[in-house]
């Protein structure tokens, strides 16, 4: 297949679904801001989200798709076995996932106090306002796990697009619900969010279920099947999560103690700024894990281990060369970019300087976090996923320790940097280990380009922050002004980088037509 190009399949998709997420932010803070009510869906969404990233983009998908795909490979299994198999994952996944809800639902009010590390400050009525938001928000768990299991086959048949188009829906039902439904009191305006994101799950899940059915994928339903597979599935799926979901982990960690510990806004202010570090994230980091981890267990199920140290270190590289500007551009430009985004109606000045702050700190991490992405299909795709969840476990205890020590010092840049710190901890454990195996050795091109990418985006972040000052004005004109002005200073950021590997020979124009055109040969001979 063209890593190339299905990168650029599941990256395009990722990055609309990620500008509409955007938008979907600056409406949320105009309407909302950082106050109150946005700490409160803010935190009745944290534990869905988390599902979301856990599930619909790691644990689930790496536990499933190598499975599915060593079925569908097998001598006499073909696309058929592999379909059974998902049948029988469902039949347990499915009342699991409905009991696992139902307790979430009945005990919201424990639940809620621990993910708000005690209700922090909040008044009685404060509390059970939370409470109530996060009733709203839980069903997205039972409905995001399915999307994710039919999302993992898609993904196998090589679909990609289809699961990558599904969050899509989710944004434009959140930005539908502040358009239209938005009131001058913002909670209700929360409190509205909260509806719609479960309908945004049921919407996901339609349109995964139709997409299935196109590709002649229909899973009935049927009582529980405890075959060896569903049973190595389900221990498969435990250590991933805790794997895949360190930084997410890491993240409720933060939120419960700033909720409790700091003031009223702080958990929005770090809320704002992780999502604008999530966007590198979702477009490469996301979109690379995505294509990689079918990609390298199909060569490995096909004894084929150079082509897949190959494919991994195509993948650092691109990991790199989009991972660097993006780490220097959001620390050095985080107040033009806040502002621009968001600062406007509800939100002030003063939350945009907080929040650029929290960015700043949280882009220190952004290359670990991307990058984890990139290691981790090397241990799924060998059915390791206990060693990831070993180190995961280290740098959660990392980021706790850190953020405890950071808190009240730092304030808001104490949990960004303590999530910050813990994932170059869980990169460095994830790289030492692969390269013991002999599973990721980097290659010649892969060493002579780290270090003329960092060049090129320190060049370009020299240029940016004298730019800085000519844009900000321009930030705080109408919307159209504002976005104007950033995606212009991003742009001209964009082109200084891209001439500065040129200048380097980090990247020549030949290197990305080869990258282009090149193909990961998938053989139909097995190595002996």
């Amino acid at each position: 297949m063209n890593l190339a190009r299905a990168l650029g399949s599941v990256g395009g998709l990722t990055l609309a679904s990620r500008v509409l997420g955007l938008v979907r932010d600056s409406l949320f803070a105009r309407f909302v801001g950082a106050s109150f009510a946005s700490d409160a869906f803010l935190i009745a969404f944290r534990l869905p989200n988390m599902f979301r990233a856990l599930f619909a983009e790691g644990a689930f998908s790496a536990a499933f798709i190598p499975m599915f795909n060593k079925k569908v490979a097998e001598k006499g299994g073909g696309l058929a076995a592999g379909l059974s198999f998902a049948e029988d994952a469902l039949s347990v996944l499915l009342p699991v996932l409905i009991v696992m809800t139902v307790l979430l639902e009945i005990f919201a009010w424990p639940v809620t106090w621990a993910l708000t590390g005690g209700f922090g400050k909040a008044t009685p009525d404060q509390a059970d306002y939370v409470v109530m938001l996060s009733r709203f928000t839980l069903p997205y768990l039972l409905l995001i796990s399915l999307v994710s299991l039919l999302g993992g086959i898609l993904n196998s048949l090589q679909k990609f697009w289809v699961n990558a188009a599904a969050p899509i829906l989710l944004n434009l039902t959140l930005i539908a619900a502040l358009l239209f439904f938005h009131d001058p009191d913002p909670l209700l305006t929360a409190r509205n969010q909260a509806i719609a994101v479960s309908l945004s799950g049921a919407l996901q899940l339609i349109w995964l279920w139709l997409a299935c059915l196109r590709n002649g994928v229909n899973l009935r339903p049927k009582l529980p099947v405890w075959s060896p597979e569903v049973r190595t599935l389900i221990a498969l799926i435990g250590p991933a999560a805790l794997g895949a979901g360190a930084v997410q982990f890491n993240l409720l960690i933060s939120s419960a103690l700033a909720y409790s510990l700091l003031g009223e806004g702080t958990v929005s202010y770090i809320y704002f700024a992780d999502r604008l570090n999530q966007l590198p994230l979702g477009l490469i980091g996301i979109a690379l894990g995505t294509v990689l981890l079918p990609t390298i267990s199909r060569q490995l199920g096909g004894g084929h281990e150079a082509e897949a140290m190959d494919t991994q270190n195509r993948g650092m590289e691109l990991a790199l060369f989009f991972t660097l500007p993006a780490t220097v551009a959001l620390i050095v430009c985080g107040v033009p970019i806040v502002a621009a985004l968001f600062q406007h109606g509800k939100f002030t000045p003063g939350d945009t300087n907080f929040t650029a702050q929290a960015l700043a700190a949280f882009s220190l991490g952004l290359p670990a976090y991307i990058l984890i992405k990139v290691l981790t299909p090397g241990y799924y795709a060998r059915a390791d996923t206990k060693t990831p969840v070993r180190y995961a476990t280290i740098s959660i205890a990392v980021n706790l320790l850190l953020n405890l020590a950071f808190i009240l010092p730092l304030k808001h840049m104490g949990p960004p940097l303590a999530t910050a710190l813990a994932s170059l901890v869980n990169l460095g454990l994830l790289y030492r280990t692969l390269a013991k195996r002999g599973h990721f050795v980097p290659d010649a091109q892969l060493k002579r380009r780290v270090w003329r990418l960092a060049g090129a985006a320190l060049l370009m972040g020299v240029v940016m922050y004298f730019l800085n000052d000519r844009f900000t004005p321009y930030t705080l004109g109408t919307s159209v002004t504002r976005w104007t002005a950033m995606m212009v200073l991003v742009g001209i950021g964009g082109l200084v980088y891209v001439a500065a590997c040129f200048v380097l020979r980090a990247y020549l124009p030949s290197d990305l037509r080869a990258v282009l055109r090149r193909r990961s040969a998938t053989p139909t001979k097995k190595a002996p």
